[in-house]
């Protein structure tokens, strides 16, 4: 990972790891995430485990906000159920992550210990989807104030 790593934000993940012990049961649910936004509410969600491929927690935690009218989301971790802890987004989160929040902070484990590190530094050298990202009248990401 490139940069150094910033301070880890740990209320987010006790948030993240209260509703993996306690809303994560059976097979259905098996990942909770949280996620801050700039104002610095959390956001917490579980993933919707199907065999068709179901949305990881990220991916839901991003429609909870959004509901909530969280549009700015800063920092984002998951953690597994069963005491699993930190769990890295999969490839399909990481690329959603930076379409939607390009400069997010997402809290991984590096050699043992929690890290928040840039999505950037997760997925290099990613594809770029210009159509989301750039609004067609004046060029300012979508989504921006």
């Amino acid at each position: 990972m490139g940069e150094p790593s910033r301070e880890v934000d740990h209320e987010l993940v006790r948030a993240a790891a209260q509703v993996a012990a306690t809303r994560c049961r059976g097979d259905n649910h098996t990942m909770a995430a949280a996620a801050r936004d700039r104002d610095g509410r959390i956001v917490t969600a579980v993933n919707a485990y199907h065999f068709t491929g179901g949305p990881c927690a990220e991916l839901v935690v991003i429609g909870a906000a959004a509901a909530q009218g969280a549009h700015d989301l800063e920092t984002i971790v998951a953690v597994g159920d069963r005491d699993r802890g930190i769990v890295p987004p999969c490839g399909r989160c990481r690329q959603v992550l930076l379409d939607y929040f390009p400069t997010i902070e997402v809290i991984v484990m590096v050699q043992g210990a929690p890290r928040s590190v840039p999505i950037a530094d997760l997925l290099p050298a990613s594809y770029v989807w210009a159509d989301h990202q750039l609004d067609a009248e004046d060029g300012a990401p979508l989504g921006a104030s």
